[in-house]
């Protein structure tokens, strides 16, 4: 199953606010600045994609289907979007290999803001991952996004769980989105046509997955040949740290940080050991250093490793 936003036909979860931002659109009144934010894999891309096919596939064959919330596959905009080809759209995002969003790529977006609009239609910046701009990037940013004209629109996506720079915020309305765990699993199941209760260790499908995890998880699984199913929690977590599979797969290590701290939560819930409460609390506090401060991922895998074989 492909996961790129911009591929994704069908739109789950998001019908309230998708008819928000129609009524909006079709009374002019739509924000040319706005920041979708919430929890990093429930959808927020997915659902800006959808959004931009509307306003870009109206007078179009084959336009946005909206009874049912579905990008038509033969529609002009949505493949010339997939190729990054649309002359009214332009997309920022963390490059391959990168941790940061780089000042060139903002400024590549101050020179695309400057030109004229093809067929007169509005032009759309879409910003992926804004909590990976850095100061220079966000202040060059501020120049595009503080007076855009009235036909260019600024979509900015944000992980809520990581801080942005403030003066970015304060430009933009705000939306907020969230998921509860049922909700997640029911939205990914519906994606993937498979019932997730039948198909993984209900130890693994735990409450801090999103509907890009359990996905992810599962289009791993299959491409790996595992039976999640007849897996517990701690074998799946050794399997992928003896293999050490994670090796250049960012999404891979935060599914497995993930893992780690359920992993001690279930511990804990089924024995009330403390001390396996403060290793709970030291692996949450070192997953937390190691993302923030880009620390060595290795060696946190294999002090996991030990403490649990050792237990």
């Amino acid at each position: 199953m492909n996961l790129d936003p911009k591929n994704q036909e069908k739109l789950l979860g998001f019908n309230n606010l998708f008819n928000h931002f129609v009524k909006l659109l079709d009374n002019k009144k739509f924000p040319n600045k706005i920041m979708i934010s919430g929890p990093k894999g429930i959808g927020k891309s997915t659902f800006a994609y959808h959004i931009i096919n509307y306003i870009f596939s109206k007078n179009e064959k084959n336009p946005y289907n909206i009874n049912k919330y579905k990008i038509q596959s033969e529609n002009r905009s949505f493949n010339l979007i997939k190729n990054l080809s649309h002359p009214n759209f332009y997309l920022i995002d963390l490059l391959d290999g990168k941790k940061m969003i780089e000042i060139s790529q903002v400024r590549k977006a101050i020179s695309y803001s400057q030109k004229s609009s093809f067929n007169d239609n509005y032009r759309i910046v879409l910003i992926d991952n804004i909590e990976s701009l850095n100061l220079h990037s966000a202040n060059a940013l501020l120049k595009i996004v503080e007076e855009p004209n009235e036909k260019l629109f600024f979509i900015l996506i944000h992980n809520n769980s990581k801080k942005i720079i403030k003066t970015i915020q304060s430009r933009c309305i705000i939306f907020k989105k969230n998921f509860t765990y049922d909700e997640n699993l029911s939205i990914a199941s519906s994606l993937a046509n498979v019932n997730f209760k039948n198909f993984f260790n209900e130890n693994i499908i735990n409450h801090y997955f999103t509907v890009y995890d359990f996905l992810y998880l599962y289009n791993f699984s299959k491409n790996a040949k595992l039976d999640i199913k007849k897996l517990s929690l701690k074998d799946l977590l050794l399997y992928l740290i003896n293999y050490k599979i994670y090796k250049n797969n960012p999404e891979l290590i935060n599914l497995i940080f993930k893992l780690i701290e359920s992993y001690f939560y279930y511990s804990f819930l089924n024995n009330k050991n403390l001390d396996i409460y403060k290793l709970y609390e030291y692996f949450i506090k070192k997953i937390d250093y190691t993302s923030k401060f880009n620390l060595d991922i290795e060696s946190l895998f294999l002090e996991f490793k030990n403490k649990v074989t050792n237990e």
